[in-house]
């Protein structure tokens, strides 16, 4: 049996508080019985397997920071298969070219439209390239004109870590590669208020790409946005 909203709160340690102000409504989290999956999306076009580490990394900062069971290692998930309403969250990056084939299209944009959540990250951390450009045209053909700005006080940046301004940047960014812009607001498509895909140009995929034994060598532990993004997912 999958796991209620009030299953979570319970369990969810230091994000329980954030996520019941919020007044987040109920719903059915994880694909596996009792536990939250990583869901990573496989798609014909492109490089979809990128940043291999960062998953580990993420489902670490979970386990520290929340009681929220998890499945150990990601599930790899065709976009194209009828497996995606078991995942409410699912994972898509890369830097080359996104073309959904028409059953990819039609399964993104049904499981966005039935309450699913996807975070999709450009590793190119480049509004102009490829993956961006291509990407905003499939979100633009699912979604007409619903791809908007993430305001910066969202219960996004809220609803388990504190990001008072925003979104935090990425040592990519800062270090001047891709379009050398610090990338001010992620892009999302809203379903009944609430953020159904969430898109960013600052490639947290590979900020977060590392073994996870580095993590001790931070002064700050980067992942921690991570944390808020998938609690915000599950707890919509």
């Amino acid at each position: 049996m999958a796991l209620t909203r009030r299953d979570l709160l319970k369990k969810s340690g230091i994000a329980a508080g954030a996520v019941l102000a919020a007044g987040l409504p109920a719903r059915s989290l994880f694909a596996s019985p009792g536990r939250f999956t990583f869901g990573r999306l496989r798609y014909g076009s492109g490089d979809w397997d990128t940043d291999p580490r960062m998953p580990a990394n993420l489902l670490d900062s979970l386990m520290a920071y929340t009681k929220i069971p998890l499945d150990a290692r990601e599930a790899v998930v065709a976009l194209d298969s009828k497996d995606l309403p078991g995942y409410p969250f699912l994972y898509m990056s890369g830097h080359e070219l996104v073309r959904f084939n028409r059953a990819e299209k039609e399964n993104f944009g049904r499981y966005v439209s039935e309450g699913g959540f996807v975070f999709a990250d450009d590793c190119n951390h480049d509004v102009g390239g490829l993956f961006a450009t291509s990407f905003e045209r499939q979100m633009q053909d699912l979604f007409p004109g619903r791809l908007k700005p993430v305001p910066n006080d969202h219960e996004l940046y809220k609803v388990a870590f504190a990001f008072p301004e925003g979104p935090p940047a990425t040592n990519h960014e800062l270090n001047g590669w891709g379009d050398n812009l610090v990338h001010q607001e992620l892009k999302a498509v809203s379903v009944n208020g609430k953020l159904g895909v969430l898109y960013s140009n600052k490639d947290y995929g590979c900020e977060w790409d590392y073994d996870v034994s580095s993590k001790q060598y931070l002064t700050q532990d980067n992942t921690k946005f991570g944390v808020n993004i998938v609690t915000y997912a599950m707890c919509r």
